[in-house]
């Protein structure tokens, strides 16, 4: 089975971050990137300064509403799986993932909001070994989006 990884990023408010997750998209492989609320678009300087043309050659499209997407997207089949850390949540190294899939990364404050956990087929996250309990979300989402697909 092919393993087709697409991308939620939802109120992501830092442009460096959203050219960032192009770029490591692009290394990936992901399929598409959809940019929700009020996350930026490869229009803007920031996108652009960081993504280095990765913007041309990962689709992307903007959405409204997150939540109307996943649903939207889980009719067609696809597992939603947001990267958070909750109570429940699986560690990303011992995830057993099922595609077509989207990962789902929210905002640098808040995370990934309930409603799209709610609709999460699943939600896992990064063992960490410090004192801190998270990552850039950039970061977070190389490490994680890399473990998926190297299943």
């Amino acid at each position: 089975m092919r393993q087709e990884v697409y991308v939620v990023c939802d109120s992501i408010r830092s442009l460096y971050n959203v050219g960032s997750i192009f770029r490591t998209s692009d290394a990936l492989g992901v399929k598409k990137i959809y940019l929700c609320g009020i996350t930026g678009t490869p229009e803007q300087k920031g996108v652009l300064k960081v993504s280095l043309g990765a913007e041309n050659s990962v689709p992307w499209e903007h959405c409204k509403n997150a939540w109307q997407l996943i649903d939207k997207l889980k009719k067609r089949g696809f597992k939603a799986v947001s990267l958070e850390l909750t109570k429940n949540s699986k560690n990303v190294k011992l995830f057993k993932p099922k595609f077509p899939l989207v990962l789902i990364v929210g905002n640098e404050v808040d995370g990934v909001s309930q409603s799209l956990l709610k609709r999460s087929d699943a939600v896992v996250h990064i063992p960490m070994k410090g004192i801190k309990e998270s990552l850039n979300v950039s970061v977070a989402f190389g490490i994680a989006a890399y473990e998926i697909l190297n299943k």
